[in-house]
């Protein structure tokens, strides 16, 4: 591995001198961010000073840059790297990110998952097939509902109870006043049935206050924590994963990202933002749109995810692709040939109809995904 880190980019240009000054201007914009005749000699010119290594020709119009970057213009920090990746050049039009290779010093400095597939898999006792997290859900109804619901999903074997993200503090079910009764919840039904169902509250709160609700959720025993970077950063993300004394599994929601995949000019491709990224800020569970669903990623988009997710290649341990949309126990045996045993399968709206028998819905899920 290299000292610097790469940046590979997809460019729109007319011909190849136009493809190789906008590559330049890229290196610039993400460093010094002056003009070229003004960069000052020496370490700045020499090491600061982002690097076009290469520039080719994918298709009519359609050039491939990659640019590297010294370790030293990131200072070690997962927000700063971000920046350098693509700062003030994700504000350009026909520019979008491929690929990032942290390099040997960069990839020492940032946080990796903590636990990965492989530590999931321990936490919540299931040494192989598809893991079901059912999502609690919606929003404006009390804690005790939510529990309840909670206690369901884990009698009829659900490996992680998730949160929806869209629960935060509301009056009706405050953050630490559900997190108390569905932790409890877990607890006695995990103790009552012999499973391991893992608990993942949804991280809310004012910025003063996270740092307080985290040890609260972990106080009350939450088997993990989903977190929305789009919204809380992916610096908070790199603050859980790193902090040996709150040891939560992470699980990130794709909340407020759309715009970085959707268009195909722009911003990044969808393995890159769901997997690559992911992984560099320390998630083990990455969320993301299903195909199928009501959000449109294709299935090679939801492919690109998953395997960027899982490539050994990638930075640290491989980590649980999350698809969730559309999701049923109709639909169970295409996802698992889609995606393998190693994903976490949300099941959100469809298992709400009949919240008193929630528990025979998981079952269906659980019985579809272990079939065959």
């Amino acid at each position: 591995m290299s000292d610097r880190f790469r940046v590979t980019c997809r460019i729109r240009a007319a011909d190849a001198g136009e493809a190789a000054a906008r590559a330049e201007g890229i290196a610039r914009e993400q460093t010094v961010e002056i003009p070229r005749d003004v960069v000052p000699p020496g370490h700045v010119e020499d090491e600061i000073l982002g690097r076009v290594e290469e520039v080719t020709r994918l298709g009519p119009g359609i050039w491939q840059a990659v640019i590297s970057y010294s370790p030293e213009s990131a200072g070690g920090e997962i927000t700063q790297f971000l920046n350098v990746v693509f700062g003030n050049s994700s504000i350009q039009q026909g520019l979008r990110v491929t690929a990032i290779d942290p390099g040997r010093t960069m990839g020492a400095a940032l946080p990796r998952p903590r636990f990965g597939i492989a530590g999931i898999r321990r936490l919540c006792g299931r040494d192989r097939g598809g893991l079901i997290a059912p999502v609690l859900k919606p929003m404006g109804l009390p804690p005790e509902y939510f529990a309840r619901i909670a206690a369901g999903c884990v009698r009829g074997g659900a490996d992680i109870v998730k949160e929806d993200h869209g629960l935060a503090g509301q009056p009706t079910a405050p953050f630490r006043t559900r997190v108390a009764a569905v932790a409890r919840a877990v607890a006695e039904e995990n103790a009552r049935s012999g499973r391991q169902a893992l608990y993942f509250p949804n991280l809310s709160g004012r910025a003063e206050e996270i740092g307080d609700n985290l040890q609260f959720a972990k106080e009350a025993r939450a088997g993990g924590i989903t977190v929305m970077p789009g919204l809380f950063g992916f610096g908070t993300v790199a603050r859980i994963a790193r902090d040996a004394g709150l040891s939560l599994p992470v699980m990130t929601h794709p909340a407020f990202l759309g715009p970085y995949v959707l268009a195909p000019d722009n911003g990044f491709d969808h393995g890159t933002l769901f997997g690559t990224i992911q992984r560099l800020a320390g998630a083990d569970i990455s969320v993301f749109p299903n195909v199928g669903g009501r959000f449109g990623f294709t299935a090679a988009e939801c492919r690109q995810i998953a395997a960027a997710c899982r490539t050994p290649e990638g930075h640290g341990m491989p980590i649980l692709p999350s698809p969730g949309g559309g999701m049923s126990a109709e639909r169970a045996a295409d996802m698992r040939t889609m995606y393998g045993e190693d994903a976490v399968f949300l099941l959100g709206g469809s298992l709400l109809k009949e919240p008193d028998r929630i528990d025979e819905a998981v079952a269906r899920m659980r019985d579809a995904l272990d079939a065959g």
